[in-house]
């Protein structure tokens, strides 16, 4: 008679194997009754757990899991994960551990991913980028029991630790050099409206601009893309009066922005100056060179590594702040007027 595999307990209980899994092992991850049930089919089935596979499962797997909740062509063109990540290797690499990455469309997806992998034992722990404000992924990796660290700035409800930067200090620094200097009409080209830190940049620009009395500020949201950043900044150039200065989320959208002001014959930095919200080959290739809030972003992928390898020898829930952006000026900021 064909030995009874945790593949037969999943079909005859209607449920994933990775929900077989966690009530097989008595973790969480599943409801008591849903447990109850597994448990009571695995028993009628003479389900008995094989002695190889449970020393298996209490062997690291050294390995961490990043899954990133954003669609896939927008990771190709930012260069922001490409250094975030090779500072994730910087680290991993040293310690002998593996990085494990996926890329899914959305957050149910990513819960479904960090649970299959924790599952499976494939995963020690795993990174948490892009958090929204009401983030899901939070609370489930809790309910999980699996070892996260938050890629953003610390919550409240929550022990699990974060690495951040002062994303808000770095708007207010922009704004105050940019009235400095005479801009009295500035915009914001942001993210994702539903990303923390695009709230706490947001919100952090309207409140610069009070402290500095600059009656004209707005904010368009966008979706990280070239075509996001083209079309906001067609948006507000073509307005009755238009901004004088453009303050992006991105260089990829600072670039697009950069290329629609000529199409548009506006003059960088005479009549428009631009800042790029982070700093890459993008913002030195362009012409002329872009102005950027700049960061480690390389060091800032290594902090978080270390942070969660940290987190997995002792538990401790210790999070890190990283240095904040800094304002790097090249061409593209000027007082207006000026060239």
């Amino acid at each position: 008679m064909k030995r009874p595999t945790i593949s037969d307990i999943a079909e005859a209980a209607g449920v994933s194997i990775g929900a077989v899994s966690f009530a097989l092992n008595n973790r969480p991850g599943v409801s008591a009754q849903t447990r109850i049930r597994i448990q009571s089919i695995a028993s009628e089935m003479g389900w008995q757990p094989n002695a190889a596979a449970r020393g298996m499962a209490v062997a690291k797997a050294e390995a961490i899991g990043l899954v990133i909740a954003r669609d896939a062509s927008t990771l190709g063109v930012e260069p922001f994960y490409m250094k975030f990540i090779a500072g994730l290797e910087t680290e991993l690499s040293g310690a002998g551990i593996a990085l494990l990455l996926q890329v899914v469309p959305d957050h149910r997806r990513a819960n479904e991913a960090l649970r299959t992998l924790w599952a499976a034992r494939r995963v020690d722990g795993t990174l948490l980028t892009d958090l929204w404000t009401d983030d899901i992924r939070v609370p489930a990796v809790q309910r999980l029991g699996l070892p996260a660290v938050l890629v953003g700035h610390p919550r409240p409800h929550t022990t699990l630790p974060a690495v951040w930067s002062d994303d808000a200090g770095a708007l207010a620094e922009a704004v105050r050099y940019l009235a400095g200097i005479g801009h009295r009409r500035i915009a914001r080209v942001a993210g994702l409206k539903a990303l923390e830190h695009t709230r706490i940049r947001t919100a952090a620009f309207h409140a610069a601009a009070l402290t500095h009395h600059i009656p004209s500020v707005e904010v368009v949201d966008t979706d990280y893309t070239w075509e996001g950043g083209a079309w906001a900044t067609e948006t507000l150039l073509s307005a009755a009066e238009p901004p004088t200065a453009i303050i992006y989320d991105n260089d990829v959208m600072a670039t697009a922005g950069l290329h629609v002001a000529r199409k548009l014959g506006i003059e960088v930095p005479r009549q428009l100056s631009i800042l790029a919200g982070d700093d890459s080959q993008l913002c030195e290739m362009a012409f002329p060179a872009l102005s950027a809030l700049a960061r480690d972003v390389h060091a800032y992928g290594a902090h978080a590594a270390r942070t969660l390898i940290a987190h997995l020898g002792s538990g401790d829930p210790n999070g890190f702040q990283d240095t904040a952006p800094r304002l790097l000026l090249r061409d593209s900021v000027a007082a207006i007027g000026t060239s």
